[in-house]
């Protein structure tokens, strides 16, 4: 995350035209340090990300808490499908990955009873602040430790079971040699004609832009101070991802909005990609 997101001061708002098929132009300025930036981290030291990436997330939880996100009652206006009229149906199953504190996962669970959540973190630290949420319910929701490059989520979640899927800021802090194998575990445990709801970094947001020579693992891949990494995404690299398991692309764009901290006197764009995803029904 950038200062500005952990200040935790932040307000993110639409710009005019919100969703566009490019990125951004770049700057000239832009242009040069992007294409300077060419000397990557170390193999031992990207070794030893990969290998404490865990610990990197367990620790930030620890030093953030439950304080650090608010609620993403956002995501109701930004994908229908999580809204109650559209989870009406009884028996209706939803899994979270990434679910953090469950900051998007109370939300359903309140304005929806007749839902069931599966949600699941890399981070020990994360699950348990949702168990220990007054809103956790254990015949609302299953919540479990899970790395998603390793573990099989059919070994909590049965195959062919999920209607929705919600995938938010998730996928930029995997490496994109794995992420084909992720998107794949999670397809495994989506029924047919079920849904993939996505959002993270999109390529040249404000974030990508701000990194200092030193930070740059790949193309598009980049580390901040505390460990974490952060992927960038483009329309094509995502379309690619989830085609590649089976998925077809209802939706697939770039997000434009800007994040405003009036205290700090800061008004800066940010671009996003948003995606849906829906897997092959063979009825269809």
């Amino acid at each position: 995350m950038n200062t500005l997101e952990k200040q935790g001061l932040t307000a993110t708002y639409p710009v005019a035209q919100s969703s566009l098929s490019y990125p951004k132009s770049l700057s000239d300025k832009e242009k040069i340090r992007l294409k300077e930036d060419k000397v990557l981290v170390s193999p031992f030291k990207q070794n030893k990300l990969e290998l404490e990436a865990q610990k990197n997330w367990d620790l930030f939880y620890k030093r953030n808490s439950t304080k650090f996100f608010k609620d993403r009652h956002w995501t109701h206006r930004e994908f229908p499908e999580l809204t109650s009229e559209n989870l009406s149906t009884q028996g209706y199953k939803i899994l979270e990955v990434g679910c953090g504190c469950g900051n998007t996962i109370f939300p359903v669970i309140e304005e929806n009873k007749h839902v069931f959540v599966y949600a699941c973190d890399f981070s020990p630290r994360a699950v348990n602040f949702v168990k220990e949420n007054p809103l956790f319910d254990e015949d609302r929701c299953s919540v479990f430790q899970c790395d998603l490059t390793k573990d099989d989520l059919r070994e909590n979640i049965a195959e062919d079971s999920i209607d929705l899927v919600t995938v938010i800021f998730v996928l930029s802090a995997i490496l994109p040699s794995n992420m084909q194998q992720v998107v794949q575990n999670i397809a495994r445990i989506v029924k047919p004609g079920g849904v993939i709801l996505f959002r993270d970094y999109g390529l040249y947001d404000h974030a990508m832009l701000r990194f200092k020579p030193g930070h740059k693992l790949d193309e598009n891949l980049y580390v901040r101070q505390d460990g974490t990494r952060a992927y960038y995404f483009s329309l094509e690299y995502a379309e690619d991802l989830f085609s590649s398991v089976g998925f077809k692309v209802i939706e697939n764009t770039y997000i434009h909005k800007r994040t405003v901290n009036k205290k700090e006197e800061v008004d800066v764009p940010r671009i996003f990609i948003q995606g849906k995803y829906k897997k092959a029904d063979l009825t269809e």
